[in-house]
């Protein structure tokens, strides 16, 4: 098949002149290890065609190959006749595998701010210091960014002349906003900033001392779980005729038996089973990982999935896109719409979805069974017992043995 992605690269190679001729068999490679079909790639060859005769036409060599060029010629295109949405992009690929080849340089970055030069420094220390995982650094980076937008609109500042009374203000007027769920989020966030900038000096005053507190009580919420039973029949209905379905259904399989969080199932590479030890390893929080047995209704699913739908591409993560270019999965939303539409197969109603659905009723249902929360905490991975202690509280049979008698009630 790589021949015919190389046959539609020939005639645009023939023109030695031209300044891509002689990277047109990598494109066209690249192409084909992405899980293009032939007649997509062609349709991008031609435009990159289509570039390189413009490049040649305007002198213009390979080195000066950039975005400012393809604007132009864009430009140029779109007086003649506009390019079909999406084909342009064949342009921004093309200069994607220059500068990763090393032919092109990568393009300087415009100077940044000093609240993104803030931010950026800060989220270095988390990532190398502290070892956060980069869900977490999502989570709290905005927050500080936001601050430091609404302290000082303009960009200019100096960050030792922060005072406790633009942290409070700050604080108050957006905690308001975020609500109960997000509100803490932003408290952590602001604390942990404001004591990197004491330990980084540049700031004298213990800051981080006056920020206010979010009321969050430990063990508040009780834990969103499906019925007993629920699991089983979202695993029996799971679809196992169609390529989708057959990966689709090797996700549902690791999310009940092994309760993955959805980074941690985006981050599956091949090399990650052992099929002799009949072991996976789970890469967690904060480049943590874990060995564990794979069961074997879970091997059996993610070997029907490799064997018949995932395609020869470049990338070693276990699951990837179902379309081209072909990477491993890039966001959370395919193992959102995977469990949904399992429950929706299954007959099941429920108002919450995702990975953590499945990952709570798998500590519910452990608990039922009679595991401790320390085996809970074990098979979940979580580093603090305390964690684990919220699903305690969906041990109702338990927990009545412990209620005491109502004050007048019967005796």
């Amino acid at each position: 098949m790589i021949e015919a992605f190389f046959e539609c690269s020939f005639t645009i190679s023939r023109l030695r002149q031209a300044p891509l001729a002689d990277h047109m068999d990598a494109f066209a490679s690249l192409l084909a290890g992405q899980g293009y079909s032939i007649a997509w790639a062609r349709v991008q060859i031609r435009v990159v065609g289509e570039f390189n005769r413009w490049l040649r036409s305007k002198s213009i060599g390979l080195s000066r190959v950039d975005e400012n060029a393809v604007t132009r010629f864009l430009a140029c295109r779109e007086r003649a006749k506009p390019l079909a949405p999406g084909r342009a992009f064949a342009l921004t690929r093309l200069l994607r595998m220059l500068r990763d080849k090393g032919v092109l340089a990568e393009p300087q970055p415009p100077a940044p701010t000093a609240a993104e030069a803030a931010v950026t420094a800060f989220g270095d220390f988390l990532r190398q210091e502290r070892g956060l995982a980069e869900t977490t650094l999502a989570n709290m980076l905005p927050f500080v960014e936001e601050f430091l937008s609404a302290w000082s609109p303009a960009g200019r500042f100096r960050l030792s002349n922060l005072t406790a009374r633009d942290v409070t203000q700050f604080i108050q007027q957006r905690a308001t906003e975020l609500g109960a769920g997000r509100a803490p989020l932003l408290v952590t966030a602001l604390r942990s900033f404001l004591r990197y900038l004491r330990y980084q000096g540049e700031i004298q005053t213990d800051l981080a001392a006056c920020v206010p507190s979010v009321p969050k009580y430990s063990l508040s919420s009780l834990p969103k779980y499906l019925p007993a039973g629920s699991i089983e029949r979202v695993l029996q209905h799971a679809d196992r005729s169609t390529p989708r379905g057959r990966q689709e259904r090797a996700m549902l399989f690791l999310l009940a038996r092994l309760g993955l969080r959805s980074a941690e199932l985006m981050a599956l590479t091949l090399d990650d089973i052992d099929w002799d030890a009949g072991q996976i390893t789970i890469r967690g929080k904060g480049d943590r990982w874990a060995g564990l047995p794979l069961p074997s209704d879970v091997g059996e699913a993610i070997a029907d999935y490799l064997r018949q739908d995932r395609p020869q591409c470049g990338t070693r993560r276990l699951f990837v896109t179902r379309n081209a270019p072909i990477t491993g999965l890039r966001s959370r939303t395919p193992i959102q719409r995977a469990v949904q539409r399992a429950l929706d197969q299954a007959g099941i109603s429920s108002a919450r979805g995702g990975a953590h659905l499945f990952r709570h009723t798998l500590a519910t249902d452990m608990l039922r069974r009679g595991a401790s929360l320390g085996e809970i905490g074990e098979v979940l991975r979580h580093r603090d017992l305390n964690t684990t202690r919220i699903y305690a509280k969906v041990d109702l049979v338990a927990l009545q043995k412990l209620a005491l008698p109502w004050p007048g009630g019967a005796r």
